[in-house]
């Protein structure tokens, strides 16, 4: 792979990339604390031994912002927080090299507020990949009108180069993927409410019958609660009182422990 990589963020998604791209070489990951250090070796040193050929030991974990300078890449990839993103991105920006391409991993955010942000547009790109990303092959492209066709080129390079298969979609909120997934996992919550169905009954319905890996409601979970609320909100689809309720005592899904189902 031509270009180095660096991430910002320690969540699943970021230690998730940070794994995929560990196969071509050293990957510099930044984590706000020491707690969060701990939890992102973790996460990578456990996805990595589950990828032949790939050394966890290539994604260098760090706490100092600077040390993601040297990279041609890097990757914003924190919580789907437009403020949190903004302020990150422009510390970003400050520190980024004149030929970097600079991306976020949102997932439904304006690409176009982002990049503004970031004050450098023409070389930022909305990178969405998908969880858990050693195994989605899925890269949604997103741009600003101020993107150069270089920025557009690298960015398919890098998917491509990442094994990844990248399709350029319109900067519009929650782009392809999520704008029609949220409202039929949405559905479900309505549906499991009005009909008193459990959710392992509509999920086995949907894996069963529709072929899906995984039912909607199990998948809710799996992405996070809060976070599907938050899609929801950014794409205009109505979140289902459910979702607000178990976000308002924690129960976030698979990460918490407890949403739709219980985890151990």
């Amino acid at each position: 792979m031509q270009e180095t990589l660096a991430l910002a963020g320690s969540g699943a998604i970021a230690t998730g990339l940070a794994a995929a791209a560990a196969r071509h070489g050293e990957v510099v990951l930044w984590a706000r604390s020491d707690a969060s250090v701990a939890r992102a070796r973790a996460a990578v040193d456990k996805l990595t031994s589950r990828m032949e050929g790939v050394d966890g030991a290539n994604v260098r974990i760090v706490t100092d912002l600077q040390e993601l300078s040297g990279a041609s890449v890097i990757v914003e990839a924190i919580s789907e927080d437009l403020g949190a993103k903004a302020s990150l991105l422009a510390e970003l920006g400050q520190l980024a090299g004149p030929n970097t391409l600079l991306c976020s991993t949102t997932s439904s955010l304006s690409v176009s507020v982002l990049a503004s942000a970031s004050n450098i547009p023409e070389r930022f790109v909305g990178l969405h990949v998908f969880n858990p990303v050693p195994r989605m092959d899925l890269v949604e492209l997103a741009y600003s009108d101020e993107a150069t066709p270089e920025t557009h080129a690298r960015a398919r390079e890098l998917c491509v180069a990442l094994g990844k298969t990248p399709v350029e979609v319109p900067d519009s909120a929650g782009f392809v993927v999520n704008r029609l997934l949220f409202p039929y996992l949405f559905s479900a919550v309505d549906l499991m409410e009005t009909s008193g169905l459990k959710p392992e009954a509509i999920d086995t319905c949907m894996k069963l019958g529709a072929g899906h890996p995984m039912g909607p409601l199990a998948l809710l979970d799996f992405v996070g609660l809060d976070v599907s609320s938050a899609i929801g909100e950014a794409i205009g689809a109505k979140v289902p009182h459910r979702i607000h309720d178990l976000v308002a005592v924690g129960a976030l899904g698979k990460k918490s422990g407890k949403g739709f189902y219980t985890y151990d």
